[in-house]
């Protein structure tokens, strides 16, 4: 099994679960974070002052899925969330060694 994380931006994230969807997979965890890489941030004015913002707000999937099926996942994101702009966000991979449902007891491909 495998971990699939992405950092989008918030705008395409309706794009992304589409694409996902397309593919198969209907489970992820979304949650809104805030970040920053080779985009460094910008100034915004407010009321008259300018100041300078670091953190730009994104938005992190994760999925947990199949060996077999990482690279159709990796690839439907990575079409869906591509804007050709600087901060279209990252895609990170992780192995994942067991998963457990609580409900069910269930563990590993049972549990996904």
């Amino acid at each position: 099994m495998k971990k699939i994380e992405a950092i989008i931006k918030p705008f395409k994230m309706d794009d992304v679960r589409e694409a996902l969807a397309d593919v198969g997979i209907a489970g992820m965890t979304v949650t809104e974070v805030k970040g920053f890489g080779r985009q460094k941030g910008h100034t915004e004015l407010y009321r008259g002052a300018e100041y300078q913002v670091d953190f730009l707000p994104k938005i992190k999937i994760d999925i947990i899925i199949d060996d077999d099926r990482v690279e159709q996942a990796v690839e439907a994101i990575e079409q869906a969330a591509k804007t050709g702009k600087i901060g279209d966000g990252k895609i990170f991979v992780y192995n994942v060694e067991s998963a457990l449902r609580i409900r069910t007891g269930e563990t590993d491909q049972d549990a996904i």
